[in-house]
C-alpha cells in the first residue's frame, strides 16, 4: 500500500488542536462554592445558583418577617400592659387611693385572671425606697415578682423597664415596669406581668402561615428557575445539535439565527471552520505541486537510465518507477480529495474495509491465504474515507505478506470512551505468520525501519498508520496474535 497523506494531517492536526484548546480549557476552570467538584453543565450551574439564592432570599423573608411580627405582638402586648400600669397609677394616687386593698385595686384592672392563684397574670407594687411590697394581686399567692429594672430589663423611650422573666410557677412572663412618684413624694415600682405563652402562641402561628406561604413561592420561584433555565439555553442546544450534524458530516456550516450573545461565537466557529479548510487545501496544493515538479526529473532519469543500459540502469529505472507510482497516487487523491470536507467527513467502516479485503484476496490469491473478516454494522469512521483505506489497507497489507495460511480482520465498537466523551472503534488485525518479539514490536513502528529486507516494501507502512492514526486521536500498538503471528490494535474514533 501506499504512503499517507502527510500534508494533509499537519493541516487538521494543527486546526484540531485549536478546536480542542476551548474544551481542555473549559475543564480547567477553577470552580468555586456550589461549583466546587467536577464540572458541571451550565443549566447545573445556573439552576443550582438560582435555587441557591432563591433559598436563602426566603429563609432571609422567613425570618424577618417573623421578627417583625414578633416584635409587634410584643408592642401591643406591652401596650395592653400599659394600661394596667396607668390603671394601677390612678389608684395609688392620693386623691384615689383604694381603702380595700389589693382586691379592690385588682377590680379595677378588669382581669379576672388577676384573682386566680398562679394563672400567669400578676401585678405588684413595691416602695421605691424601701423596696416592701405595697400592693400585688391575688394571683401571687404570695410569692414574688421579679422586675426588669434589673439586669436583664431594657427601658423605652416612654419610660418603661420591660424583660422576659420566670413566673412564680416557672411560667415565660413578659413583664412591663414604671416608676412613679407622687406628689406628697411617695415613690413606687409598679410592675404588670402578663403569660408569654400567649405571643408565643400568636407567632408561632404566624411563623407556620409564613413558612407554608413562602414553601409554595419558593417552589414556584424554583420551577421559574427551571423555566428560565432551558428557555435561556435553547439556543445553546440547538448550537450543541448543529455542531453534531458538522462533525456527523451532515452539514458543514452553523446555520440558523443566534441571540446576540452566541451570535459571535458562532460566527467564531464558521470563521474557524472556513480556516481549517484553507489550510488543509494548501497543503494539498503543496503536495500536488511537489509532485508535479518531481515528475519531470524522474522521467529525464528513467530516460537516461534506459539510454544506459546494465544491472544499475535497470535498478534506477526500477526505482523511479515506483517514486512515479507513488507521486501518481497522491495526484489523483488530491483532485479527490479537494472535492471533500474536512471538518465533518464521515466514513463507513463496513463497505469500505469489505471492499479492502476483496482487493487483497485478489492481490494474494496466488498464495491461497484466507482472510477472514468481521465488522459490527452501523460503525462510521470520523474521517475521510482515504486515511481508513490507508490505515487499514496496510496492516492488511502487511499482515497478509508474512501469514502462514490465515488473516482475520476485527473490527468493533470499543466499550469505554475517552476524556472527551467520544467513542472508538477498535480494529484487530491479527496473522499466523513468525511474529515478532517485544523489541521487534517496538522498531516496527519506526519509520522506514525493515526488519526483513527480502521482503518488498519501503519500511513506510506501520509509521503512516500511526501518524494518521494519531492525527485523528487514536491510536496503533502491536502484540502477539492468539495464532502465535502479530497482532495489530487500531483504535480510531466513531460517530
Amino acid at each position: 500500500m501506499s504512503s499517507g497523506w502527510i500534508g494533509v494531517g499537519n493541516g487538521e492536526g494543527r486546526n484540531a488542536a485549536v478546536l480542542a484548546a476551548p474544551a481542555v480549557a473549559a475543564r480547567r476552570l477553577p470552580w468555586g462554592g456550589l461549583m466546587s467538584g467536577p464540572p458541571k453543565s451550565l443549566a447545573t450551574r445556573l439552576f443550582l445558583m438560582a435555587a441557591f439564592w432563591s433559598v436563602v432570599a426566603v429563609a432571609f423573608a422567613a425570618v424577618f418577617l417573623s421578627t417583625l411580627y414578633q416584635r409587634s405582638v410584643e408592642r401591643g402586648f406591652d401596650e395592653r400592659l400599659g394600661v394596667y400600669i396607668k390603671v394601677l397609677v390612678g389608684a395609688l394616687a392620693p386623691d384615689g387611693e383604694q381603702e380595700g386593698g389589693a382586691t379592690d385595686v385588682g377590680n379595677l384592672l378588669g382581669e379576672p385572671r388577676f384573682a386566680l392563684p398562679y394563672s400567669g397574670w400578676y401585678w405588684v407594687v413595691t416602695g421605691t425606697d424601701s423596696g416592701d411590697v405595697v400592693l400585688a394581686s391575688d394571683s401571687l399567692a404570695g410569692d414574688t415578682l421579679r422586675l426588669p429594672s434589673g439586669e436583664k430589663g431594657t427601658q423605652t423611650a416612654a419610660g418603661y423597664w420591660q424583660a422576659y422573666e420566670a413566673g412564680p410557677a416557672g411560667e415565660e412572663l413578659r413583664v412591663l415596669e414604671r416608676r412613679i412618684v407622687f406628689p406628697d413624694n411617695k415613690g413606687y415600682k409598679i410592675a404588670v406581668a402578663g403569660n408569654a405563652s400567649d405571643i408565643n402562641r400568636d407567632v408561632s402561628a404566624f411563623r407556620y402561615s409564613v413558612a407554608a406561604t413562602l414553601a409554595v413561592l419558593g417552589l414556584g420561584l424554583i420551577a421559574g428557575i427551571v423555566l428560565q433555565v432551558r428557555i435561556g439555553l435553547r439556543p445553546l442546544g440547538r448550537m450543541r445539535e448543529a455542531l453534531a450534524a458538522i462533525r456527523s458530516g451532515n452539514k458543514d456550516r452553523l446555520d440558523g439565527v443566534y441571540p446576540s450573545d452566541i451570535a459571535p461565537l458562532a460566527d467564531e466557529l464558521n470563521a474557524l471552520i472556513d480556516s481549517n479548510r484553507q489550510v488543509v487545501e494548501r497543503s494539498r496544493t503543496h503536495v500536488g505541486n511537489l509532485a508535479h515538479a518531481l515528475k519531470t526529473p524522474l522521467s529525464v532519469v528513467i530516460n537516461e537510465a534506459r539510454a544506459q543500459g546494465g544491472p544499475f540502469a535497470t535498478k534506477v529505472v526500477e526505482q523511479c518507477a515506483q517514486m512515479q507510482d507513488q507521486i501518481g497516487h497522491h495526484l489523483d487523491r488530491a483532485r479527490m480529495a479537494a472535492q471533500r470536507r474536512v471538518i465533518g467527513a464521515v466514513t463507513d467502516m463496513p463497505e469500505v474495509s469489505s471492499r479492502l479485503i476483496r482487493a487483497m484476496q485478489r492481490i494474494y490469491g496466488g498464495r491461497d491465504i484466507t482472510i477472514d473478516l468481521h465488522c459490527a454494522p452501523d460503525l462510521r469512521f470520523a474521517g475521510e474515507q482515504q486515511d481508513l483505506e490507508e490505515m487499514l489497507g496496510n496492516l492488511v497489507d502487511n499482515a497478509c505478506k508474512w501469514a502462514g495460511r490465515s488473516v482475520s480482520v476485527h473490527i468493533d465498537r470499543r466499550d469505554d470512551r475517552n476524556q472527551a466523551g467520544r467513542a472508538f472503534a477498535r480494529i484487530l488485525v491479527d496473522d499466523d505468520g513468525p511474529g515478532l518479539s517485544r523489541q521487534e514490536r517496538s522498531e516496527a513502528l519506526k519509520r522506514g525501519k525493515r526488519l526483513d529486507e527480502t521482503v518488498p516494501g519501503s519500511g513506510l507502512g506501520l509509521s503512516i498508520v500511526v501518524d494518521l492514526a494519531t492525527l485523528y486521536g487514536g491510536q496503533l500498538s502491536l502484540d502477539q496474535a492468539p495464532e502465535g503471528g502479530l497482532r495489530a490494535i487500531l483504535d480510531l474514533p466513531i460517530v
